[in-house]
C-alpha cells in the first residue's frame, strides 16, 4: 500500500488535580463528540474550538471500583477510561504492526497533564504500552504455528541531545550513543541494545529495569525527567513460511518532554535563550510539524529540519515518512493552565495535517529467496522442454541448487542468530529474577530507604537496604560496609546508618547536608517509620522501618511535593500562616506557595553547582509583594523571584521565576561538562570554569535593581494642605531599605506655596478648577544598599496618575545619606472627579532603585508627557469624566468609627458655615467699626481655625496610616522558634496598641478642636449664650 494517510490525533482531558482544586481553579474546556472548545479565563467571550480524530473526556463522571479501576459512573457514560483509549488507539497501532507497517504513538502535553498515565498507567489502570504488549503477545501465541514471530525490545532516553541506552549493562557512554544513517534503515542508534522477548511479563520487567536506570541517571547527572524524551521500540518480525515472506515492523512508543518548556522564558528577555541543547528536540519537532503541515496544505516548503535534533532524526519515518502515526495530546482543564492547554491544542491541530506514506516492510533477504524460487520453477520447465540437452540442463540445475543452498544457509543463520539472542536474554532473565527475589526477601527482613522523585513514575524504584551494623552512605563504594549513592552535594562519606537492637539511627559526617522531616540535623538522630530524608541537595528518600512497624500505612501521600512543603514549612513558608482566619486559602497565595516549593530544590541545586564550579554566586528565593507597586496599597498579589548575589564584587541581580528556571538548566549543561572533565572520560571538553562571560549562565550584565518602595498618600492635596513626611522604604520582604524625606506642597501656577487661607473644607470645591502642586524629594537616610557596598548609587522613580512613563531623580553615588534635592511641578487645568477620587484614595509610589558599577542610569522618558515651557507636567487631560467606582479595602472597626465621626464633623461644619454667613450679613449692615472691619481681622476666622485643625488632623492621620502599613507587613522571622514567636506576638500587640492609641488621640484632638471652635463661634455671635 503506497497511499498517503494523515497522522491521527487524539486529545484527552484529565481531572483537576489536588493543586488545582486547592487553588480554586475552574474547568475551561468543554467537549462535544470530537470537538473541543476552550475559553480564555480572562475573557469569556474569547473561545477557540478544535476538531480531532478522537476526543476523550476523562475529567469527571467516574468512580473507582473495588479493584481500583477508574470506570464511568454509569454504563455508557462520557468518562473515557484506559480501556476505551486503548480500543481506539492501541488496537489500531497493533493492527498496523501485524500487517507489516511501521507504527508510532506520540504522547504530547505539558508536565503533569497525564501523558505518563495514558502511556504507562498507574496501578491496576494500565496504560497504552502495557496493554499493547499484552495484546501483541496474545496475538503471537494464537498464530505461532502458522506465523512464527520474533519481538525485540529497546528503551532509550534523549536528554540534552544525548541518547542514553536505558537497558545497557555497562557504564554510560560519554556524550551518549551516536545516531547514524543508513540508506535502507534510515536513522538508527548505533550500539543500542535490543533484547528478544517471548512474553509481556519480560517486556514489563525490561521497562522496570529501564525506569530504574532512568531514575539513577537523573539523580547522578542532576537531570530533570520532565525535560527528557523516552522512546520504547518494539521490533516485530513475522515469518510467513508458506509465502516465504518476512514482515518486519517497528512500533515506536514516545513519551515526549513537557511541552510548557517550549514557551518563552517569560515576559522579560533573557540574553541566554532557552533553545539550547536541552530544549532543542522539542523546538525542532515543532518546526518539523509546522513545515509538514504547511506542505500538506499546498505551501512551498524548501527544507524540513529533520537533521536539526536527535529526536526528529529518529522520528523521521513517523512524521511524513514510512509509518502510520497516532498522537495523543493530554490537557489540564484548569484555568491556570490556559496558555499551556491552548498551545497543546494548536500543536495537535497542526500535527493532524501531516501526511505519511506507509508501506508494508518485507525483508530483502526473503524477497531474494522468493525470486530465486520463482526462477527455479522456470528453469525446471525449461529442463522438461530441452529433453536431449542433458549436459546444459545439468549445469543449470547445479547452479540453481547452489543458489537454493546458499539462501537456506542464510535463513538458518538468521534463525540461529535469533536463538543465540534468546539464550543470552534468558541468562539475563534468570539473573534479574534472582535479583528481584533477593530484593523481595530483603524487604521482609530489613529496613530500607525508598527514593522519592519529582516524576511519580520514577518514585519507589530504588531501594537501599540498611542491614545490621554500621553502614557508610556516600560516593565512596570501596568500603566493605558502604551504600553508594551519587548526586549534588553528596560527600565521599556523607553519613552513617546504624542498625542495632532494632533501632536505626542516622549520623551526618562533617561537611555533609542531611535533612530529616524538613529539619537539618547535625547529630545522631533515631529514624522512625516513614521519616523523610534529604541527603545533599537533591537525593530524597522515604525511610521504611522494620516489617513489624509497617502495618497498613498509606505511603503514597509522601510524594515529592510533600517533602518540599515540609521543607518550606521548616523555613517559615506554609499555608497555615497564609490562610489564618479563613476557611479557604487565597488561590493567589496558594499559587505562590506551590511556586516556592517547586523552586526550593532548584535553588539548592544551583547553589551546590555554583560551589562545586567555584562560581562564587549565591541564589536565594524571595517573595515579592506586588502591593509595593500598587498606588492603593492593596496587598493582593505576590510572586516568587530569585535574588542572585556575586560574593566577590557584591553585584546583585533579581531574576524572575521563568528566567531562573531557564538559567538553571543551562547551569546543568556546564556542570555535566565539568563532571565529564573530572572523571577524565571526556578529554576534549572545554574547561567549564573558563566559559566566556557572555556564555556563562551564572553571570548577567548589571542593571538597576528595584530595592523597595514607599507610599506617599495624596489625600491632603484635595484639601490644599501641604504634607511633609519621612517615609520608610520597604523591600520585598518588609525590610527597611532607607528613610525618604518627601513633601507634597499645593502651590500657585507660578510655584508659590498656598497659605492657610487657601485650605479647602470641602474637596469638591476643586472640581473644574486648576490644581497645582509640587513633589519635593529632599533626602534619603540610612540607605542599606550603599551601606553594604560603598561603590553603589541610588535613584528614586515614580509615576503619577496618568503619566505613562516613570520619572526618575538624578543618580547619587557613594553616600549612605544621599541628598536628592529634586522638585517636580504638576498641574491640572480642569480638575476632574476622576482625579479628585485618585487624590483621596491613592498614593504616589516612590521606588528606590539601586545602581551598581557598570550599569546605566535610569532616565525619564518624556516622549508621552505633556509639559509647559516652564517645565510643569500636565496631568488629567481627559476632562471631567466620571471614574468607575473603585472597591476599597475592608476597614477595621476603628476606621469605621472614624468615618462616622467625620460625618458628624461635616454636619457641624455645615451649621457653622451658615452661622458665619449670617454674621457677615450683620457686620455689613453695622456702620460701627467699618474701618476696623476693612483691615486685617483681630481674630482669626472660624474657617481658618477649622482649616488648621484639619491640617493637624491629616498630618496625624498620615502617621496613623503608616502605622497601619507597618502592622500589615509585620511578619515573624522565617527561622523563629517558640520563644521567637512569643516575642513576635508581644511586639505585634505593642504595635497594635500604639496604633489604637494614636488613632484615638487623633480623633479626640479633632473633636476637641472642633468643640472649641464651636464654643468660640457661639460666644462671638451671642447665639445660645
Amino acid at each position: 500500500m503506497h497511499g498517503s494517510d494523515c497522522v491521527k490525533v487524539a486529545v484527552r482531558v484529565r481531572p483537576l488535580n489536588k493543586r488545582e482544586r486547592d487553588a480554586g481553579s475552574h474547568c475551561i474546556i468543554s467537549m462535544v463528540s470530537t470537538s473541543i472548545s476552550i475559553w480564555d479565563p480572562r475573557d469569556s467571550q474569547n473561545q477557540r474550538s478544535f476538531c480531532f480524530d478522537y476526543a476523550y473526556w476523562s475529567c469527571s463522571s467516574f468512580t473507582r471500583d473495588h479493584s481500583g479501576l477508574y470506570v464511568p459512573e454509569e454504563p455508557g457514560g462520557r468518562y473515557a477510561d484506559q480501556d476505551r483509549v486503548f480500543q481506539d488507539l492501541g488496537e489500531g497501532i497493533l493492527e498496523n504492526a501485524v500487517q507489516g507497517y511501521n507504527a508510532t504513538l506520540l504522547a504530547y502535553g505539558q508536565t503533569g497533564s497525564g501523558k505518563s498515565y495514558s502511556m504507562m498507567g498507574y496501578g491496576p489502570n494500565k496504560g497504552l504500552i502495557p496493554k499493547l504488549c499484552d495484546r501483541l503477545f496474545h496475538a503471537i501465541r494464537e498464530n505461532q504455528e502458522n506465523r512464527p514471530c520474533q519481538v525485540f525490545f529497546s528503551m532509550l532516553e534523549i536528554y540534552n541531545e544525548q541518547v542514553v541506552d536505558l537497558l545497557s549493562r555497562g557504564s554510560r557512554t560519554p556524550g551518549g550513543l551516536r545516531v547514524r544513517e543508513d540508506q535502507l534503515r534510515g536513522f538508527y542508534v548505533e550500539g543500542l541494545r535490543t533484547i528478544p522477548c517471548e512474553s509481556a511479563a519480560q517486556v514489563e520487567q525490561l521497562m522496570e529495569q529501564g525506569t530504574r536506570t532512568r531514575t539513577t541517571a537523573a539523580t547522578h547527572m542532576n537531570a530533570n525527567s520532565s525535560r527528557s524524551h523516552m522512546l520504547i521500540i518494539l521490533q516485530l518480525k513475522q515469518i510467513f513460511s508458506k509465502e516465504s515472506i518476512t514482515k518486519q515492523s517497528n512500533i515506536n512508543l514516545v513519551d515526549l518532554a513537557g511541552s510548557e518548556r517550549q514557551r518563552s522564558s517569560g515576559s522579560e528577555a533573557d540574553r541566554l535563550k532557552e533553545g539550547t541543547a536541552i530544549n532543542l528536540s522539542l523546538t525542532t519537532l515543532g518546526n518539523v510539524i509546522s513545515s509538514l503541515a504547511d506542505m500538506a496544505v499546498g505551501k512551498k516548503v524548501v527544507h524540513i529540519p529533520y537533521r536539526d535534533s536527535v529526536l526528529t532524526k529518529l522520528l523521521q519515518s513517523a512524521l511524513g515518512g514510512n509509518s502510520r502515526t497516532v498522537m495523543i495530546a493530554t490537557l489540564s482543564p484548569a484555568d491556570i493552565c490556559y496558555e499551556e492547554s491552548l498551545s497543546t491544542l494548536r500543536y495537535a491541530e497542526r500535527a493532524k495535517r501531516i501526511q505519511n506514506r506507509a508501506v508494508v516492510n518485507e525483508s530483502p533477504t526473503e524477497r531474494i529467496v522468493k525470486e530465486l524460487r520463482a526462477e527455479n520453477a522456470r528453469l525446471l520447465q525449461r529442463l522438461c522442454r530441452m529433453g536431449h540437452e542433458g549436459r546444459r540442463a545439468s549445469d543449470e540445475t547445479k547452479e540453481l541448487r547452489q543458489l537454493l543452498t546458499h539462501n537456506e544457509l542464510q535463513i538458518r543463520a538468521i534463525q540461529t542468530l535469533w536463538e543465540q539472542h534468546l539464550q543470552e536474554a534468558l541468562k539475563d532473565w534468570e539473573q534479574q529474577y534472582a535479583n528481584i527475589t533477593q530484593e523481595r526477601r530483603m524487604m521482609q527482613l530489613h529496613p530500607y530507604i525508598l527514593n522519592i522523585n519529582e516524576d511519580a513514575q520514577l518514585s519507589g524504584v530504588v531501594k537501599l537496604f540498611i542491614q545490621e551494623g554500621e553502614w557508610h552512605i556516600g560516593l565512596c563504594d570501596s568500603l566493605p560496609r558502604s551504600i553508594s549513592i551519587k548526586g549534588l552535594g553528596i560527600q565521599e562519606r556523607h553519613a552513617v546508618f546504624s542498625n542495632e537492637q532494632r533501632r536505626v539511627t542516622l549520623t551526618p559526617l562533617a561537611g555533609s547536608k542531611v535533612i530529616v522531616n524538613g529539619n537539618a540535623i547535625s547529630q545522631t538522630t533515631e529514624l522512625q517509620h516513614l521519616d523523610r530524608l534529604i541527603l545533599g541537595s537533591n537525593c530524597t528518600y522515604l525511610f521504611i522501618g522494620f516489617p513489624s512497624e509497617r502495618g497498613g500505612d498509606d505511603w503514597s501521600r509522601y510524594d515529592y511535593d510533600y517533602l518540599q512543603s515540609e521543607l518550606a514549612a521548616a523555613e517559615g513558608i506554609h499555608l497555615g500562616e497564609a490562610s489564618a482566619g479563613y476557611n479557604q486559602t487565597d488561590p493567589s497565595l496558594l499559587a505562590v506557595f506551590y511556586d516556592y516549593i517547586k523552586l526550593m530544590p532548584m535553588v539548592v541545586e544551583a547553589n551546590q553547582m555554583s560551589q562545586e564550579l567555584n562560581k562564587r554566586v549565591e541564589f536565594k528565593l524571595e517573595i515579592k509583594n506586588l502591593a509595593l507597586s500598587d498606588p492603593k496599597g492593596h496587598d493582593l498579589q505576590k510572586e516568587i523571584v530569585v535574588r542572585v548575589t556575586s560574593k566577590g564584587n557584591k553585584q546583585v541581580w533579581m531574576w524572575s521565576k521563568a528566567k531562573f528556571v531557564n538559567r538553571k538548566f543551562l547551569m546543568e549543561e556546564v556542570y555535566q561538562q565539568y563532571q565529564a572533565e573530572q572523571s577524565g572520560d571526556d578529554v576534549s571538553a572545554a574547561p567549564s570554569v573558563a566559559l566566556p562571560r557572555d556564555k556563562d549562565p551564572f553571570w548577567d550584565p548589571v542593571e538597576p535593581l528595584l530595592l523597595g518602595s514607599a507610599h506617599l498618600w495624596l489625600q491632603s492635596l484635595a484639601f490644599h494642605i501641604p504634607l511633609e513626611e519621612q517615609l520608610e522604604v520597604l523591600g520585598s520582604e518588609g525590610t527597611e531599605e532607607a528613610v525618604l524625606q518627601a513633601q507634597l506642597v499645593p502651590c500657585t501656577s507660578t510655584g508659590l506655596p498656598l497659605g492657610e487661607d487657601d485650605i479647602l473644607i470641602d474637596p469638591s470645591e476643586v472640581l473644574g478648577r486648576q490644581l497645582d502642586f509640587q513633589l519635593f524629594l529632599d533626602q534619603c537616610y540610612g540607605v542599606r544598599w550603599i551601606r553594604e557596598a560603598r561603590n553603589r548609587g541610588i535613584q528614586i522613580g515614580f509615576r503619577f496618575y496618568d503619566c505613562r512613563q516613570p520619572l526618575y531623580t538624578p543618580a547619587v553615588w557613594h553616600n549612605v545619606n544621599p541628598l536628592l534635592d529634586h522638585r517636580v511641578h504638576f498641574a491640572s487645568f480642569h480638575t476632574s472627579q476622576r482625579l479628585l477620587d485618585y487624590l483621596q484614595s491613592s498614593a504616589v509610589v516612590l521606588e528606590l532603585w539601586g545602581l551598581q558599577d557598570g550599569c546605566t542610569h535610569l532616565r525619564s522618558s518624556l516622549e508621552a508627557v505633556r509639559m509647559t515651557a516652564e517645565g510643569v507636567f500636565i496631568i488629567d487631560e481627559t476632562g471631567p469624566a466620571e471614574a468607575a467606582p473603585v472597591a476599597s479595602a475592608e476597614l477595621g472597626c476603628s476606621v469605621r468609627a472614624l468615618q462616622q465621626d467625620l460625618e458628624e464633623l461635616k454636619s457641624v461644619n455645615a451649621s457653622l458655615r451658615k452661622e458665619n454667613h449670617s454674621l457677615r450679613e450683620q457686620l455689613n449692615t453695622t456702620r460701627n467699626g467699618v474701618e476696623g472691619g476693612r483691615g486685617r481681622p483681630l481674630r482669626p476666622s472660624c474657617d481658618a481655625e477649622f482649616a488648621r485643625a484639619l491640617k493637624v488632623f491629616y498630618h496625624s492621620m498620615t502617621s496613623v496610616r503608616g502605622q497601619l502599613q507597618r502592622l500589615r507587613r509585620h511578619r515573624p522571622s522565617v527561622r523563629s522558634d517558640l520563644l521567637g514567636l512569643r516575642l513576635f506576638v508581644d511586639e505585634h500587640n505593642h504595635l497594635l496598641r500604639d496604633f489604637s492609641e494614636h488613632l484615638e488621640q487623633s480623633v479626640s484632638a479633632l473633636k476637641q478642636d472642633v468643640a472649641a471652635i464651636v464654643r468660640r463661634k457661639r460666644e462671638r455671635s451671642g447665639v445660645w449664650s
